[in-house]
C-alpha cells in the first residue's frame, strides 16, 4: 500500500496539487505548511501532514526552489553604517528574534548593510537578480527608496516600523506613541514640572510617534508644551550628549528628561553629571528600549521597554507567510498587515 500511495494520479511522484486535494485545502495552504509558516491552524497543518504521509509526498527542495525561482534565503537589510548596528542593542535584539524564529526552517539568513550610496547601488543589483526570497528591512527612514524598489521587483518584504501612517508594506512595530506618553505621565506623577525630551531622528516614524506621545501627555495634564524643552537627537550616545548640552543652555531649571533611546540617555547622563546635577534628585531621567544599558547605568535607568526580540520573531512570521503565498500583499488586494506590539514602562532609580 505504501508503494501504491507514493504515486500520484498521474502515475509519477505525488504533486502539491494532489496533496491539497487530499487535505481539502488550497495549494497555497500546503505550501505554507511545507515552508513552516506559522499562519496555519493546528487542524489544517495536521490535515496537510496526514495527506503528505498518505501520498508519500517528498518535497524536493532544490527542484522546488528552481521551479518556483526560490533561493531558500532571506536578507535582513540594515540601511545604516555597520558602526551603528554594532553599537545599538536594538539591532542585536532584532537579529536574535529573527534567528530564533528561523531556526526551525530551511531558510538561510543574509545580513546586508546599506549605509552608503555605493552599498545601496550594489544591493539594488543584488535584489534585482532575485537572489533572495524575501527581505526584512530594519531602521528605514522616511525617504528611503528601498521599500519602493522591493515593491517594484515584487520581492516579499516586511519592514520594522512603518515609514508613515500610510505604509504599504507589511510592518512590525511597537507602540511608540504609548511608550512616549507613559514616560511623560510617569514623570508628571513624580511631581516633575519642567520635563524636557531628546528626540530620535525625526525622519523615523517611530520617533515622530514618541514625540507625539510626549506632547499629548503634557497637554492632557494641562501643561503647556515648551519648544525650548525639545532637542533633536539621532539615537547615538554623542547625539544624547549634544542635545543635553543644548537643553541645559536653554533651560537650566529643567527637572526631568525623557530621552528616546537608552544609548542617548547614557550620553545625557554624562552631561548632567558634568554639570553637577544629581539623578534623580535634581533631574529625573527616563530612557527608551529597556536595554542592558538601562540596567547597568548608575543609577539604573527607568526605561520604556519595547519587545524587540518579539518584534524580530513577528517579522519572520509575516515574511514567511508572504513568501509562502508568493505574491506581495499589494497585488493580492489585501489590507496591509501592520503588527503593533505593546510597550511597558520599567521603573528604576533614575526617576
Amino acid at each position: 500500500m505504501a508503494g501504491h500511495g507514493a504515486r500520484g494520479r498521474s502515475g509519477g511522484r505525488p504533486t502539491l496539487e494532489e496533496v491539497a486535494a487530499r487535505a481539502g485545502v488550497g495549494r497555497g495552504t500546503v505550501s505554507r505548511v511545507i515552508n513552516g509558516s506559522p499562519r496555519v491552524s493546528d487542524a489544517t497543518r495536521a490535515a496537510v501532514e496526514a495527506a503528505v504521509a498518505e501520498l508519500g509526498y517528498v518535497p524536493n527542495t532544490a527542484a522546488r526552489a528552481l521551479a518556483a525561482n526560490r533561493t531558500d534565503a532571506i536578507a535582513m537589510v540594515v540601511p545604516e553604517p555597520e558602526t551603528r548596528f554594532f553599537a545599538e542593542p536594538y539591532f542585536s535584539d532584532i537579529l536574535k528574534g529573527v534567528g530564533a524564529q528561523l531556526s526551525d526552517t530551511e531558510m538561510q539568513l543574509l545580513l546586508i548593510f546599506a549605509g552608503s550610496d555605493r552599498e545601496r547601488r550594489r544591493l539594488a543589483q543584488y535584489l534585482a537578480a532575485h537572489r533572495v526570497d524575501g527581505v526584512l528591512l530594519v531602521s528605514v527612514h522616511a525617504d528611503d527608496p528601498l521599500p519602493d524598489l522591493l515593491s517594484q521587483l515584487e520581492i516579499p518584504a516586511v519592514i520594522s516600523g512603518p515609514r508613515s501612517e500610510h505604509e504599504t508594506l507589511p510592518s512590525v512595530d511597537s507602540d511608540n506613541y504609548g511608550g512616549g506618553r507613559s514616560a511623560v505621565e510617569h514623570l508628571i506623577a513624580r511631581g516633575r514640572t519642567r520635563i524636557a525630551t531628546i528626540t530620535g531622528r525625526l525622519d523615523v516614524y517611530g520617533a515622530q510617534r514618541r514625540i507625539e506621545g510626549y506632547r499629548d501627555a503634557l497637554e492632557d495634564a494641562g501643561r503647556e508644551v515648551d519648544e525650548r524643552l525639545i532637542a533633536p537627537g539621532d539615537f547615538t550616545e554623542e547625539g544624547g550628549r549634544r542635545a543635553m548640552r543644548e537643553l541645559l543652555a536653554r533651560c537650566p531649571d529643567l527637572d526631568a528628561v525623557f530621552v528616546e533611546s537608552d544609548v542617548m540617555a547614557a550620553g545625557a547622563r554624562q552631561v548632567l553629571r558634568e554639570a553637577g546635577l544629581r539623578i534623580p534628585d535634581d533631574v529625573a531621567l527616563v530612557g527608551y528600549d529597556d536595554s542592558a544599558i538601562a540596567r547597568h547605568m548608575d543609577p539604573p535607568l527607568t526605561s520604556v521597554r519595547q519587545p524587540i526580540v518579539e518584534m524580530g520573531r513577528a517579522m519572520i512570521d509575516l515574511l514567511l507567510d508572504e513568501i509562502a503565498d508568493r505574491r506581495p500583499a499589494v497585488s493580492r488586494g489585501l489590507e496591509r498587515r501592520q503588527v503593533v506590539l505593546p510597550t511597558e514602562l520599567v521603573e528604576r532609580d533614575s526617576s
